[in-house]
């Protein structure tokens, strides 16, 4: 197939999925763009495809019977489920890691154990496989203290306890099988600034991308329970040049590394979640893909071509390449139902979609659906309202002023997203 005329399959249905199809779809090697399952934003950018993705024969069975050059997997659950592995089996071409090197996100432990083993600056850490241990464990150290379940958890399964009795409730939440299989890791608290890292790896070579800052808390002043994100910056100030370096130097280049060794090259996207200790920057943990909300943010600053990059990323000629980037930040806010991160209504009427917003904002789907010719809520994240600005402030307040003009009653929003940058 010629290299000017690919055609793409996106995996995923989410906020992360409509920004990439978004810059996919700006790419002059793509010739057409499928999506699955998608949804209705990205159902303007692409042919929604109703494929179950978890049913990798039926994803293998489309790409041959449609062409489809290059699948693209957007979120974590494929890739540690090996949807990787049996394309490639198939012969079709696709960008994510391969089911044991995406335990880099599939198992907290997994990951702490490769820190342990490289000399990887992360925080001190137990695994624990049952309950009373763990307990004892925490009983012993004492709060604050981090507990995180083992296993993929839609960005809830981490608990920065600031009280024993919020650390045993963590524990048990865990060991009820909340999370699927009761394992988690027990590590010591860190102070300093969260910020994420997103690197190219193609199994040898790494390429650095950008840097964005996440609001994980629910609620304004970063207060209330853990969510997949609530809004997010790019680029993050707090991660310098030299922080940036040293974060690739002694974390990102030895986990490649050690991957390797392994027999596992790591090929895909590596998201490192950093905190900025005095020590310097330690891992908080690992994503074996492009973040959500950060991707929205990486798309609108991405000048280069994303699936050339991509393409370079999954053959294993990433070397030379280089990624360019508007100066300009971007901010997303994000638009959940209300009663996220817990349980939502689903099936609110969105009004104020297909308006004009200022230039510089794209308003990206992420639990959205149709009923009829009308967008309604499907989800707990719903809406990702984002915007460019020549400063952080100014993106904050264009993402704001459009945030004002959306109609939707069943929603709600932080209002301080970007307030580290911003001063507000």
């Amino acid at each position: 197939m010629q290299s000017d005329s690919l055609t793409v399959l996106l995996i995923g249905s989410g906020g992360r999925e409509h920004a990439l199809a978004y810059a996919l779809t700006k790419s002059p090697l793509l010739k057409k763009l499928y999506a699955a399952p998608g949804n209705p934003g990205i159902g303007k950018l692409a042919e929604l495809v109703p494929l179950k993705v978890t049913d990798h024969a039926a994803v293998i069975a489309f790409c041959k019977a449609n062409g489809v050059g290059f699948v693209v997997v957007g979120p974590e659950a494929p890739l540690v489920a090996g949807l990787v592995d049996d394309l490639a089996a198939a012969g079709v071409a696709s960008f994510g890691p391969s089911r044991f090197a995406a335990q880099l996100e599939g198992s907290k432990g997994f990951t702490k154990d490769i820190c342990a083993a490289h000399d990887i600056p992360t925080a001190a850490y137990q695994r624990f496989t049952a309950e009373a241990p763990a307990l004892a464990f925490i009983e012993k150290m004492g709060a604050p203290i981090v507990v995180k379940a083992d296993g993929l958890a839609a960005g809830k399964g981490v608990t920065v306890a600031m009280t024993l009795a919020e650390a045993e409730q963590a524990v048990r939440e865990i060991f009820s099988g909340r999370f699927g299989a009761g394992e988690c890791v027990i590590e010591e608290f860190l102070e300093g600034e969260e910020a994420s890292f997103f690197v190219l790896s193609d199994g040898k070579d790494v390429l650095p991308l950008t840097t964005a800052q996440d609001h994980k808390r629910v609620g304004d002043g970063d207060t209330g329970p853990n969510t997949g994100g609530m809004g997010a910056y790019s680029p993050a100030p707090c991660m310098t040049e030299a922080l940036c370096a040293e974060a690739l130097e002694k974390i990102v280049k030895p986990t490649v590394k050690a991957m390797a060794t392994m027999g596992h090259p790591y090929k895909g996207v590596l998201y490192a979640g950093l905190i900025l200790t005095k020590q310097g920057p330690k891992l908080i943990e690992y994503n074996a893909r492009f973040g959500d909300p950060e991707t929205q943010v990486l798309m609108l600053r991405l000048q280069s071509d994303l699936l050339e990059l991509l393409m370079a990323t999954a053959n294993g000629t990433l070397k030379g390449k280089t990624a360019q980037w508007r100066k300009d930040p971007a901010l997303t806010v994000v638009l959940a139902a209300k009663g996220y991160p817990g349980e939502v209504e689903k099936g609110n009427p969105i009004n104020g979609l297909d308006q004009t917003f200022e230039k510089g904002v794209e308003v990206f789907h992420a639990g959205t659906a149709l009923d009829g010719e009308f967008i309604v809520s499907n989800g707990g994240r719903v809406l990702n309202v984002t915007a460019l600005g020549a400063s952080v402030k100014d993106a904050q307040a264009k993402a704001y002023r459009a945030v004002d003009q959306i109609g939707w009653q069943g929603g709600f929003c932080r209002r301080d997203i970007g307030w580290r940058a911003s001063g507000k």
